[in-house]
């Protein structure tokens, strides 16, 4: 789906409230600017939703178009394409394209410091620890069993003392007793068996060592050498509504009903939720989308661990100490 947001009638508004907050405002002709998210339309774009709808990319001169993502969409083909100028992505496929395909990339921000992947498990038969898994069944996506083989490993624990099975990102089973745990998003899925009439508990597995982002924020070697300006105005005010969206992050779900979260079959309860759990895995001292140099060397360590040979010149940090 692709939303084409030209809000004209909205900026003067806008540009009166971002006045009275203090926002810098910024005269200069529009430019056409197109971000590529990297799922379908919740809570985890919060930020920029709200950004739009406070008018702070047009007033930082971008006229955005908005792509949203989905299962059929693969993020770096669209900035490789030339149909998104930025998107959103898992530093793990970002940099074994880089790494092993010599694909142009660059990230440039990290949106989550901590990746929302974790261990699900329920209340009643709870694993609060790698150690707890050990002889119990864990159901794994099959693009992730890398991954949590690897944090098995950094926390001493033989991966052949672990009974990992497939997982199709269906609770049903963890419900029914028939698996132990799954591997999942913390910041959603406990919602989803809470509706189910049980109760969650969760760790991540960045808790435990392996310390990767999620959702990246990647663009090309080209488009970081021709569009430096645009890309700092994006992540301003990117980083601008994402302060708005988690203030009280459950203030804007509401909003959406009709607009953003419409069509998504999921309820406003269930984006209050996620926008609530994402909060501290996004937020950081240094500033959302930071990538220290320990986050980054963190990164680097953790997906060298999984076979992906990372270095720190594919982080560039440059543009967000312009904004």
């Amino acid at each position: 789906m692709t939303l084409r947001l030209n809000r004209r009638h909205f900026l003067g508004t806008a540009a009166c409230g971002l006045a009275a907050a203090g926002l810098p405002l910024r005269a200069r002709a529009a430019t056409p600017f197109t971000f590529q998210a990297s799922w379908i339309n919740d809570a985890e774009f919060s930020g920029y939703f709200a950004a739009m709808d406070l008018g702070l990319y047009q007033a930082e001169g971008l006229d955005l178009t908005y792509l949203s993502g989905g299962p059929d969409v693969i993020p770096e083909s669209t900035i490789i394409a030339g149909r998104a100028d930025l998107t959103l992505t898992t530093p793990d496929t970002t940099i074994k394209a880089i790494s092993e395909q010599g694909a142009p990339f660059r990230i440039i921000g990290a949106q989550y410091q901590k990746n929302p992947l974790g261990i699900v498990s329920l209340k009643s038969n709870p694993i609060n620890s790698p150690a707890e898994l050990v002889g119990k069944t864990l159901a794994v996506p099959p693009v992730n069993v890398i991954s949590v083989q690897a944090m098995l490993k950094m926390n001493g624990i033989d991966v052949a003392d672990v009974n990992i099975v497939p997982y199709a990102y269906d609770p049903t089973p963890l419900i029914k007793g028939e698996i132990d745990a799954s591997l999942d998003f913390t910041t959603n899925v406990p919602y989803t068996i809470g509706l189910q009439g049980a109760e969650a508990t969760s760790f991540l597995l960045y808790d435990y060592g392996f310390t990767t982002y999620n959702d990246t924020v990647v663009v090309t070697e080209e488009t970081l050498k021709t569009r430096r300006a645009d890309l700092v105005a994006w992540l301003r005010a990117s980083r601008q509504g994402w302060t708005a969206a988690l203030e009280d992050p459950a203030e804007w779900p509401a909003k959406w009903a009709d607009s953003h979260f419409d069509g998504t079959g999921r309820s406003i309860e269930n984006e209050i939720y996620f926008n609530t759990a994402q909060k501290p895995l996004i937020e950081s001292p240094a500033g959302i989308f930071a990538m220290t140099e320990d986050g980054i060397e963190g990164n680097i360590a953790a997906l060298e661990a999984v076979g992906i040979k990372a270095t720190r010149d594919m982080f560039d940090t440059t543009l967000l100490e312009e904004i």
